[in-house]
């Protein structure tokens, strides 16, 4: 099997993978993305692998495969992020704050308001309004459609009133 050839069934396995996960069919989700990475190791297929065993309460694995996402392309951010996220579930909200601040300059990165809004969801927690109004209002411009964005900066706004 050609480099090629293991790329393109690796992406069928990634997706295959994807649809499971999406379905809430975990293990078999978890099987597949092992799959994809056995034939071609990617970002995209470490980091959804971690948000899989996140899914599963196993915080430990998911934080290792985003790790593993990192070593192999450290310009995609969303390992950056679900570290980040991780690390809040986990109440480490100190820990959390670097990964998400690395996820916001990452340069391949999408949804890109995602670690504004979990900034914003960590200095809410810490009381800090200024800090979380600033995170949430940069994820409401990046991202003006989202109605999360936009619910969360309403709710941050009617605070301060």
């Amino acid at each position: 099997m050609t480099d090629a050839d293991r790329r393109e069934r690796a992406l069928a396995l990634f997706q295959e993978a994807y649809a499971h996960q999406m379905r809430k069919e975990l293990d078999d989700a978890i099987r597949l993305y092992q799959e994809s990475l056995a034939l071609y190791a990617t970002a995209e297929a470490h980091t959804f692998l971690g948000w899989a065993y996140s899914f599963q309460g196993r915080l430990d694995e998911a934080i290792a495969e985003c790790h593993k996402a990192i070593a192999v392309d450290p310009e995609f951010g969303n390992p950056y992020n679900d570290i980040g996220v991780y690390l809040i579930e986990r109440g480490d909200l100190d820990g959390a704050v670097p990964w998400l601040e690395r996820a916001k300059r990452a340069p391949r990165y999408e949804p890109r308001h995602f670690p504004y809004m979990n900034l914003g969801r960590v200095y809410l927690r810490r009381g800090q309004w200024q800090e979380a109004l600033r995170e949430v209002e940069e994820a409401a411009r990046l991202a003006p459609a989202d109605p999360g964005a936009r619910k969360m900066l309403h709710e941050i706004r009617a605070r301060f009133n």
